[in-house]
């Protein structure tokens, strides 16, 4: 990816600066390609997000704060996200018995069998994305993210 030549400019762009626009376009790369690859279920990368979390939970409730707490991208409006997802029949949300402030939030049965297809098509395309990649050069890659 060259970023003179996305930008269709000749001027060079300083070293910092164009290490900056490189991995915004780089996100918006990756983030197509999954919202891609989820478009045909109908689910936001921030819902499948949603999903593999409750997932996790291995059968135990989540409330908001847990899943705000755990969301990969932190601007996302969890309940709005939870809201879509009850819609569709992917998670139940009940009122806490011992406490009538909290929701809690489980995966159903549809939204486990959903996520097993949908982990196929995540892992095909994070293969694609990151095809051109050895193993050292993703771990080297992962130091200097580690550096952020």
């Amino acid at each position: 990816m060259n970023v003179e030549q996305i930008l269709k400019t000749e001027k060079p762009i300083a070293l910092e600066s164009r290490s900056l626009i490189h991995l915004i376009l780089v996100y918006n790369k990756v983030n197509e390609q999954y919202a891609s690859a989820l478009k045909e279920y109908e689910i936001s990368l921030q819902q499948f997000n949603v999903l593999r979390i409750l997932r996790g939970q291995k059968g135990k409730a989540a409330n908001l704060q847990t899943l705000n707490e755990r969301m990969v991208s932190k601007q996302s409006n969890t309940t709005r996200l939870v809201d879509k997802l009850l819609v569709k029949g992917l998670v139940n949300r009940e009122v806490c018995p011992s406490n009538r402030r909290k929701i809690e939030i489980t995966i159903t049965k549809e939204g486990k069998e959903l996520l097993l297809e949908l982990d196929r098509i995540i892992n095909n395309t994070e293969k694609d994305l990151l095809a051109d990649f050895s193993k050292d050069d993703l771990v080297h890659l992962n130091n200097l993210l580690d550096k952020f």
